[in-house]
């Protein structure tokens, strides 16, 4: 295997910014440590350990209970008859709404079927024809072809988890379960040389600990736990974009949130993870209706409720806010008990056991958050702006998914560019480097929200577990679905209020939250609401995703581009945006941590 150079022994060292942890009591080392055990970072793993690196993969909670193993509708790739990637292409560009990296996304659907088939080796079992063996492929909203790959009905998620895992498991690969990831470990010449982390209840490995590596690669999802009400599960709270921004590393895209139009309503008051209803239900015939059930999307899209999620989600909040009302309905009582028990029994019993039946009765559906289109920037071979340290998955802002991610994309972002990772990783080829222009105009501070500077020795305060759920009614009222200037202005002075209440209590009588997962979670959460609140703020029009209310148009000609954020070592944030769609080449050479970073 190639190794990059530079991992010391000893002496490495943490960002100024680090969260306030005790120091490690225990260390290990491998060549690669891979954070989080979804799709994008079981792959890595593998991949890399086939090659003969000694792998540690490090996950929040068990092996299999990352977002992968809630993921439904199944997986997009170009494997039917008739199908070709560049029809794969078309969709997804037109999906992402101008803000795809068109190299990116050739990449996603090139090598996609071929990464399909290499995970069926791997073991993972789709849905299949019973008499000719080939698999069952549907549609999902923006594909104009069905190229959808499920397994269990609407348990694909869980099936490739089950595939991955066990392939882990059977080649022997170091594994820590239940640890919290905090911040990165760089050597003398800012280099990736590990994280440290916090295990709770692993014998010798108790407590705050450290994994040396040559590189690091982030895979830990999502960050849908910043909103009251999401799919995603209790443990996506963002850690790996907070620690990446606190290691220098560059994020963008992070206010494309793309919310799932159809989540269980539950009630107004509900909060946490909410059921999934996939899109698959729509591709396979559901239509969405209001109480007097009309089919308000006919009209709306040439491809009415299979319309990219985007359009189908504002198309509901409008209907919401014409009726008066908190949900629609989505109306599958046309499939009939036999298809909904054969093709959907995951949401039929989430269903039922919330006292819904769908087969009698139509489901109340209302937007919910779901996936982070953007996150930690990436370039084709998963590297970031800091040498040693790389991303993929829904941590990973590649390009693919531009303003809106295409209905099952994910799962495949996820594989193509893990197996990209690991070849960069273990000494395959690697290109000279991405084409691209050079990052536009020079930093720009952001309004309030886009920092507050810390206090005191040992850097920023950490914010108490319950500041959690105080942040998730600050951006579920303020950044949510509907946007504009002033709920997004008034998020960030409540955001800024929470974080100086802590800075004033630092400072007065030099006490903080006590360290701990909870404390640490609700400051990752915090600073993250903080950069897409900035970004929000800074992007003045309607895309995608990101719907500004007082800037309904898009604005092809001042907003084609990326916003691009780093965190100063005083704890505000420097927001730029690039020259077009297309992503600058990461940086190579590591910025001193004192530096003000563009």
């Amino acid at each position: 295997m190639s190794r990059p150079t530079g991992r010391p022994a000893t002496g490495a060292t943490t960002p100024a910014t680090a969260l306030r942890a005790p120091a490690p009591g225990w260390a290990t080392e491998a060549d690669v440590v891979v954070v989080g055990s979804g799709v994008a970072g079981l792959t890595v793993a593998l991949r890399c350990a086939a090659a003969g690196a000694k792998v540690t993969v490090v996950t929040k909670a068990r092996l299999d209970d990352g977002s992968t193993r809630w993921a439904q509708g199944g997986i997009a790739a170009a494997l039917g008859e008739g199908d070709t990637p560049g029809q794969h292409l078309d969709d997804t560009l037109v999906a992402g709404a101008g803000l795809c990296d068109e190299r990116a996304v050739r990449t996603l659907v090139t090598e996609g079927p071929g990464a399909v088939r290499r995970l069926i080796a791997t073991g993972a079992r789709f849905d299949a024809d019973e008499d000719t063996g080939e698999i069952l492929l549907t549609r999902e909203g923006g594909h104009h072809r069905s190229r959808i790959a499920h397994a269990g009905g609407d348990a694909t998620g869980a099936e490739i988890s089950r595939a991955l895992v066990a392939a882990v498991r059977a080649a022997g690969i170091d594994t820590v379960e239940n640890a919290l990831v905090l911040d990165l470990l760089k050597d003398g010449s800012g280099r990736a040389a590990g994280v440290t982390l916090h295990v709770m209840g692993e014998g010798r490995r108790d407590g705050v600990g450290a994994v040396r590596a040559d590189a690091v690669v982030l895979a830990t999802g999502g960050m849908g736990q910043i909103f009251s009400a999401t799919t995603n599960p209790a443990v996506s709270t963002g850690d790996g974009v907070a620690l990446a921004l606190r290691a220098g590393a560059e994020v963008s895209d992070l206010e494309f949130v793309q919310f799932h139009p159809t989540v269980l309503w539950l009630g107004p008051e509900a909060q946490g993870q909410q059921p999934l209803v996939s899109e698959a239900v729509r591709g396979e015939g559901a239509h969405l209706v209001d109480a007097d059930g009309v089919r308000f999307m006919r009209g709306r899209h040439e491809l009415a409720e299979l319309a990219p999620r985007d359009i189908v989600a504002k198309a509901i909040m409008r209907r919401m806010r014409e009726r008066g009302a908190e949900h629609m309905y989505l109306d599958a009582r046309h499939f009939g008990a036999p298809m909904w028990e054969r093709r959907f029994p995951t949401i039929l019993a989430a269903c039922r056991a919330h006292g819904i039946d769908p087969v009698t009765e139509p489901i109340p559906v209302a937007p919910a958050a779901h996936y982070a289109s953007g996150g930690v920037r990436t370039d084709l071979r998963g590297r970031t702006t800091v040498p040693g340290l790389y991303a993929c998955g829904e941590v990973a802002c590649t390009g693919v998914h531009g303003a809106n991610r295409l209905a099952s994309n994910s799962l495949l972002e996820g594989l193509v560019f893990a197996e990209r990772i690991a070849e960069d990783i273990t000494g395959g080829p690697r290109p000279a480097g991405a084409a691209g222009p050079a990052a536009g105009p020079g930093p720009a501070p952001a309004r309030s929200a886009a920092g507050r500077p810390g206090a005191g020795p040992g850097g920023p305060p950490l914010l108490a577990s319950e500041a959690r759920y105080q942040i998730q009614h600050i951006m579920t009222h303020g950044a949510g679905v509907l946007r504009s200037a002033e709920s997004l202005a008034r998020a960030a002075d409540r955001l800024d209020q929470v974080q100086d209440e802590a800075v004033a209590e630092l400072r007065r009588d030099g006490k903080t939250a006590e360290p701990g997962v909870g404390t640490w979670e609700a400051t990752n959460l915090h600073l993250v609401a903080r950069v897409l609140v900035a970004a929000a703020l800074r992007r003045e029009e309607t895309r995608g995703c990101h719907w500004r209310e007082d800037r309904p148009e898009r604005d092809d000609a001042a907003w084609r581009r990326h916003l691009l954020v780093t965190l100063r070592p005083d704890g505000a944030l420097d927001v730029r945006s690039t020259d077009s769609e297309a992503f600058p080449p990461p940086t190579t050479t590591p910025r001193p941590e004192t530096e003000s970073r563009p």
